[in-house]
């Protein structure tokens, strides 16, 4: 099929950003680990302010931290944007830190090691600090886990992105979707376990409230827990300094099966949300805080 002239133009822009993701990978590739993290951290608290993003940030600091002060809430909006630098620079050197046993910390590992042992579960997370770290801890492990992820819309970058997943070992990838959850439902009837992020908005999914707000949310870790009769792994990253970092294995937790399915699900995601809030209240900074999680009504009337 011939492409259109639009068509056309966009895949000229996507090489084009390939091509400088493979140039910024490259050069970060050169230096100090530590250098790398530094870097990114500077660009974004200096770019990120100038941005779109920045109001998004803003607004979600003061759904989640209504009684904060206009410092308090301009000083983590610069500890955000510094933290998101640091994940985002260290995303193509993320090989390199898992390979230095000295830069990550796994709290209740001997947990890790029981699932790897033939005991599967749905993993559970949201994005706090470098969470990939948390997908390379996983499979480290020795647990064969199917991990969701959201291709990138730029096609040549989301397959750079896979490889460099490959260097630190992340292979077994489920996108989201239906056939993500086809593949998800699979991997548990082989008896694998599968991991997810809970913490963005799920259009369609179970309304629950997230600090007080209604908020979509996916219901599948919590619809196949329930199925599989298998328990929740809640999982977390904190920064320790620099690209340092310290994994923690939540204890995990079953979901009642009452027999009425909807609520039973409804109150795994109201659980799963209860982590995430968790999460965040202990260790602000580190959350993801440009994504747009609640409706966008609920903006619109936030930024009134």
């Amino acid at each position: 099929m011939t492409e259109s002239p639009g068509q056309w133009r966009q895949h000229i822009v996507w090489r084009i950003e390939s091509w400088a993701y493979a140039g910024a990978e490259f050069l970060a590739r050169l230096f100090p680990i530590d250098a790398v993290s530094d870097f990114g951290g500077w660009l974004l608290l200096t770019l990120g302010p100038l941005t779109n993003k920045h109001g998004f940030a803003r607004t979600n600091l003061r759904i989640v931290f209504p009684d904060a002060t206009e410092a308090q809430v301009a000083a983590m909006l610069r500890a955000q944007w510094e933290e998101t630098g640091r994940t985002f620079a260290e995303s193509p050197i993320l090989d390199r830190i898992i390979a230095d046993p000295n830069r990550v910390e796994v709290v209740g590992a001997e947990r890790l090691a029981e699932i790897a042992a033939g005991a599967p579960a749905v993993f559970i997370s949201g994005h706090f600090s470098c969470f990939e770290v948390m997908s390379a801890v996983i499979v480290h492990s020795g647990i064969t886990c199917q991990i969701t992820y959201r291709a990138l819309n730029n096609p040549y970058v989301d397959e750079r992105v896979r490889k460099s997943r490959w260097r630190y070992g992340v292979r077994l990838f489920a996108p989201k979707g239906a056939a993500g959850a086809r593949e998800l439902l699979r991997a548990l009837g082989r008896g694998e376990s599968v991991a997810l992020m809970n913490d963005q908005k799920f259009n369609g999914g179970v309304a629950s409230p997230l600090f007080g707000v209604m908020a979509h949310t996916a219901p599948g870790p919590a619809s196949f827990a329930l199925r599989f009769k298998i328990p929740i792994q809640p999982m977390s990253v904190q920064r320790i300094k620099k690209a340092r970092y310290r994994v923690i294995v939540h204890e995990p937790f079953w979901l009642e099966d009452t027999g009425e399915r909807d609520a039973d699900i409804e109150a795994g995601v109201r659980r799963i949300n209860t982590f995430i809030e968790d999460r965040v209240r202990a260790r602000p900074t580190e959350w993801f805080w440009v994504h747009r999680r609640w409706s966008k009504a609920f903006y619109k009337k936030a930024s009134r």
